[in-house]
């Protein structure tokens, strides 16, 4: 199993909206960066969990955790028209958007927030930290137990 960070404005799509979405589960459409994009179609993998980041607003920070249940899914924006994603070089037979579905887990008990996270010399080399311009980013299985640590205190 892998560990990631997916974010998403909260404003466009939250954690509660996950969690509050059919069978607690969407998929992660509008990626429309090809390094995020490469991640999503070729590291990813069903099982591996992800935390859910808000960025983007006041306070950004980890909320919740979410599981990843299908992978290799065509980006359905990229396909439609009406869709602010749309691509119109992509297409069911030649896709340039791959991405994924996923699922709620759980909320955490509180949001660990990246102020606090840059606060953590065990997080100095977190992607999120330093290159964390991207919207999906791996997270180390010592940084995933670092912060679920966090959670608690």
């Amino acid at each position: 199993m892998k560990f990631w960070l997916l974010k998403s404005e909260p404003d466009a799509f939250s954690y509660n909206d996950l969690e509050n979405a059919l069978n607690k589960g969407t998929v992660w459409d509008g990626v429309r960066n090809y390094q995020a994009r490469n991640i999503l179609r070729d590291d990813i993998n069903v099982g591996d969990k992800a935390f859910f980041y808000h960025s983007s607003c006041k306070e950004p920070g980890i909320v919740g955790i979410c599981a990843i249940t299908e992978t290799g899914i065509i980006d359905p924006s990229s396909l439609d028209p009406a869709s602010k994603y749309y691509d119109p070089k992509s297409s069911p037979d030649n896709p340039r958007w791959i991405t994924i579905n996923v699922v709620a887990d759980r909320a955490l008990r509180r949001v660990i927030t990246l102020k606090e996270l840059r606060q953590h010399e065990a997080l100095s080399e977190m992607v999120l930290l330093n290159r964390g311009r991207l919207s999906v980013q791996p997270v180390s299985k010592e940084e995933w137990e670092y912060i679920l640590g966090l959670e608690k205190s």
